[in-house]
């Protein structure tokens, strides 16, 4: 059928469409049949179900299911907003020049191997988009971050899960369930949302196991709340290999949630085949600025951390005192266990009862568990006067 008999076909259904509007009339069966058909999304999407944020708390209460900062953000943040809304009619900095470089200084690397996104989020989706396809693997750990799922799914690979033990990645189940297949390994470490994390020496066998063609993701966005002596984000295995890239992002610590800006460090091949798959103006000017301006705030990045290793230690302490099971950890939440899932979901109640939101955790396959995100003293209080009233668990 030519492209004339084609639109004369168009005018004839959509005619008889309008006139059955007008007169409420039935349309007839072909032609509904016809509008019931439209694109079909990726075979593979059928499996996925979209990402659910922590809920927000009601006014008056504390929300504690996101990990966020309890003291919001560096001053010179705010401040390199402010700045930022002056131009607000011209284009960010597509190659993050500012940042990369910023970034570089501190952290003793080279600015071209930095790749800047919009949050890790995204970096996590750059990289299944720039190394999977269908029919690769990525491989992840029981409890991991449950975005490396749904990055991976996205572009029709195969996600393999490694069993974790004491709620901590396994190297020796993660090099087992290596494949021909295999092309992403994810690791984040500290875990979410465990909060657990390997010392250096594992990461460093877990690499030295892998293929070389097989890229190690080390996830680090909770590195700066990390305490024990023997950690290390991994920096230095992707100075000195070429299948290593670690992420880093800025809705932590730094108290940059809203912005959305995430960084990673990797070889030089591996930036730049993100580049080809990133947007052209992936991170906003906003975003850029009060990036640059919280990395450089050394003073505000110790104030949280120091906050955190105090109320973490004092929250535990006190909860395991209540008899309730808590998870030691090197971010800045807790893994809560109970006996079972309508344990778990009774204590959910409970606390939002008092307005303390916390994480369920079903979809992580820790149906019995609740995440509580470290808040502020006041926050922290309630909680612990909250599970005071708790039934036995």
């Amino acid at each position: 059928m030519g492209c004339a008999a084609l639109s004369q076909a168009g005018d004839f259904f959509r005619g008889r469409l309008d006139r059955a509007a007008a007169g409420r009339q039935q349309v007839p069966w072909p032609i509904r049949n016809c509008q019931m058909l439209g694109p079909r999304p990726l075979a593979a999407l059928s499996e996925i179900s979209p990402y659910t944020p922590g809920a927000p708390a009601r006014p008056g209460g504390h929300k504690l299911s996101s990990n966020e900062n309890p003291l919001g953000c560096s001053p010179r943040a705010r401040e390199a907003v402010i700045a930022a809304t002056q131009s607000l009619e011209e284009y960010p900095d597509g190659a993050a020049l500012n940042l990369r470089e910023s970034l570089g200084r501190l952290h003793g690397l080279d600015p071209d191997q930095i790749f800047i996104g919009a949050g890790s989020d995204e970096i996590l989706q750059l990289i299944c988009r720039a190394f999977l396809a269908p029919g690769d693997a990525a491989l992840k750990t029981e409890h991991g971050f449950i975005i490396y799922d749904l990055a991976a799914r996205q572009v029709g690979a195969e996600v393999i899960c490694a069993p974790e033990t004491g709620f901590t990645a396994d190297v020796g189940a993660l090099l087992a369930r290596v494949t021909p297949a295999t092309r992403i390994v994810f690791l984040a470490n500290p875990n979410n949302p465990t909060g657990t994390c390997l010392p250096r020496q594992d990461i460093a066998a877990l690499h030295q196991g892998l293929p070389g063609d097989v890229l190690l993701v080390l996830d680090a966005a909770y590195e700066e709340y990390v305490s024990d002596p023997a950690y290390s984000p991994g920096r230095e295995l992707a100075k000195a290999h070429g299948n290593v890239l670690v992420t880093h992002t800025f809705s932590k610590i730094h108290g940059l949630a809203a912005l959305r800006v995430g960084w990673c460090y990797g070889p030089a091949p591996v930036i730049a085949a993100l580049h080809k798959v990133r947007g052209p103006f992936n991170v906003n000017a906003a975003g850029l600025a009060a990036a640059r301006a919280a990395a450089e705030d050394t003073a505000f990045q110790r104030a949280s951390a120091d906050h955190n290793q105090r109320e973490r230690a004092r929250v535990f302490d006190a909860l395991t005192d209540l008899g309730l099971q808590a998870v030691p950890s090197e971010t800045n939440f807790l893994l809560l266990r109970f006996a079972d899932v309508a344990s778990a979901r009774s204590a959910d109640q409970h606390f939002q009862g008092r307005g303390l939101v916390l994480r369920r955790l079903d979809p992580y396959g820790l149906g019995a568990c609740l995440r509580l995100s470290i808040g502020s003293q006041k926050a922290n209080d309630a909680v612990i006067e909250a599970a005071r009233a708790l039934e036995p668990r």
